[in-house]
């Protein structure tokens, strides 16, 4: 078998182990394009493709995902993340497109190691806040958030960061009290000192 053929059968077969690991998942992203996603419109530049990954750094952006006209209420999100040293950035779900600004529909489950803030990788951004990250900067993880009516779960790894249920009557308040409902996805780059990729973007409708 030529080194061609053999490459080819390699990536086929683990192609097939993930479909079979992750049955009902759908890719949203191809790794060399932003099909199906759209940058705010400010800080454009911050956003760029490297190695199948979308990596963020540069001065403060948002990318939406808008590759799907319906919703996202009850999902299973899975991201692979990998941080460089004291970077900041996160995973938005049920959030909806705006061209600037910090997200203020939805929930921010954060991604930070060893930046300056105390809230640290799989909190749901002041809301619930976790004060020691499962991950590590320079290696790749996984993270998860599953959404099942008013419970979210947060994994990174596949070990359970915060299991969050919404008490009855919660209502959008501030930006730090928000209400599960629906929408897309977005990923936060948060500024110039941080460098954040995200790959493998991958979800699972639960409705």
């Amino acid at each position: 078998m030529t080194k061609t053929l053999l490459a080819l059968a390699l990536a086929l077969a683990s192609t097939a182990v993930i479909a079979e690991d992750e049955p009902g998942f759908k890719s949203l992203m191809d790794g060399k394009t932003f099909a199906g996603w759209k940058t705010a419109e400010e800080n454009t530049n911050t956003f760029k493709i490297e190695d199948g990954a979308f990596v963020a750094n540069g001065n403060r952006c948002h990318l939406f995902y808008v590759g799907d006209d319906k919703p996202f209420k009850n999902f299973h999100l899975k991201v692979d993340v990998m941080t460089e040293p004291n970077s900041n950035g996160g995973i938005y779900f049920h959030t909806k497109y705006q061209a600037k600004d910090w997200p203020k529909a939805g929930f921010e489950c954060q991604v930070n190691n060893t930046q300056g803030d105390w809230i640290k990788t799989g909190s749901l951004y002041g809301l619930v806040n976790v004060s020691q990250s499962l991950a590590i900067d320079k290696k790749w993880w996984t993270q998860e958030v599953m959404v099942e009516g008013r419970k979210v779960t947060v994994k990174v790894d596949g070990k359970i960061v915060l299991q969050y249920t919404e008490p009855a009557g919660a209502q959008a308040g501030n930006d730090f009290s928000r209400k599960l409902n629906e929408g897309t996805f977005a990923l936060q780059g948060h500024d110039p000192g941080s460098t954040i990729r995200y790959k493998n973007i991958r979800v699972k409708r639960l409705d």
